[in-house]
């Protein structure tokens, strides 16, 4: 007869395992990369478009627009990128 403090247990889950943490910690993540591309590229915009304003040769105006334009597509593919996210995020099962 086994001794009851050497008998096993298994413990079982209840239902769905709970992925609230890792989404939260997701989710926090998300929104500090969001501040820092968005602060980030408004200093680098601004930089970019007196660099503009301010050019002299056409050679250095036409290298500040594209800088603009590389700083504007930048900051699209972080705003797709976190909707991307939040669409896989809400799609796991259980949630």
């Amino acid at each position: 007869m086994p001794r009851k403090d050497l008998e096993a247990h298994m413990v079982f889950l209840a239902g769905e395992p709970d992925i609230t943490p890792i989404t939260n910690l997701i989710t926090t993540w998300i929104h500090i990369g969001q501040a820092l591309v968005g602060s980030i590229g408004a200093l680098a915009f601004i930089f970019a478009f007196i660099w503009k304003i301010t050019a002299v040769e056409t050679k250095s105006a036409l290298a500040a627009k594209q800088w603009i334009q590389r700083i504007v597509v930048g900051t699209i593919g972080v705003e797709v990128a976190s909707s991307l996210v939040g669409i896989l995020t809400s799609s796991v099962p259980g949630r």
